[in-house]
């Protein structure tokens, strides 16, 4: 129970990219419900029931806890559930008849172009690690991965010459993703000078290694890409998920149609794919706000 709560925290902090105080609030929830499941018993997660969280929910509304409150803790739950589901813990999802209260989707953060530039410019391409870092920012910027998609990327997944990337999304869809030119010569210097420093005899096929020849980190990348945009001076709260929201805000404002950008993120549904309408709307208020007289 707990090293999938662990996994779950971390997976709101590295893909998600939410604050330090919104994490909290869900490792709160989830610890309460932990805790109320090993009272009966349970220590695993796959021994969760709909019964088990119908409990718990009765317990807080004897204990006089307000609908709002009880709201957020049903949303933790059901969150929690689909990232277990999606990685294993459980077979099913026991929060399918509970209902919710749905909260307030908030916009991503993205970065400016300017602020992309200055990013991929820190890491150091003439040095091994330097080239491996700078080929995986430059893949993420260029293709919109998960994060999770681009670390499990394999060395027959990336096809320089034709100039596309395949990856096995959410669901184990596959998709196919073009690449940019700028993006495919990082990734061959990589391959040339790089990634055979960290090839290790009997090495996986993963296409980006750690120095030990592992394949790299969820974890691992995120202190990555934190390092080098403190060494760009950015300031906002970045993510590798920040480089998602970033790629497909710019192809937006670029002229990109939605049904394409859907595709190439691996959207099942189009209405997720409509927040970086509302992204390209804010910022076309700020333009208006700074520039016009009568704003």
């Amino acid at each position: 129970m707990d090293e999938a709560v662990q996994g779950f925290l971390d997976y709101l902090s590295i893909e998600r990219g939410l604050s330090l105080n919104t994490i909290a609030a869900y490792g709160r929830d989830l610890s309460q419900f932990a805790q109320f499941a090993r009272d009966k018993g349970i220590s695993q997660v796959k021994d969760l029931k709909e019964g088990t969280l119908q409990s718990f929910l009765e317990g807080l509304r004897e204990g006089g806890m307000s609908p709002n409150s009880i709201g957020r803790k049903i949303s933790a739950i059901r969150t929690f559930c689909k990232f277990a589901y999606r990685e294993g813990y459980i077979t099913h999802d026991f929060t399918a008849n509970t209902d919710g209260v749905k909260g307030i989707k908030r916009l991503p953060s993205v970065l400016s172009i300017a602020e992309i530039v200055d990013l991929l410019s820190k890491p150091d391409a003439m040095h091994p690690a330097g080239a491996r870092d700078k080929a995986m920012l430059e893949t993420l910027y260029a293709t919109g991965l998960r994060v999770s998609e681009l670390i499990n990327l394999r060395l027959t997944d990336v096809n320089a010459d034709v100039g596309f990337v395949r990856c096995i999304g959410k669901g184990s869809k596959e998709r196919i993703i073009p690449i940019g030119k700028v993006a495919i010569e990082y990734l061959k210097r990589y391959l040339v000078n790089g990634r055979q420093e960290f090839a290790r005899s009997g090495s996986s096929e993963y296409l980006f290694l750690t120095n030990r020849g592992r394949r790299m980190s969820r974890v691992g990348f995120w202190k990555l890409i934190k390092r080098y945009a403190a060494k760009a001076g950015i300031t906002k709260h970045i993510t590798p998920h920040t480089l998602r929201h970033s790629f497909a805000t710019h192809l937006l404002e670029g002229g990109a149609d939605l049904r394409s950008i859907q595709e190439m993120l691996g959207h099942a549904d189009i209405a997720t794919t409509q927040i970086y309408t509302h992204v390209s709307r804010e910022k076309l208020k700020k333009v208006y706000r700074d520039s016009h007289p009568r704003a």
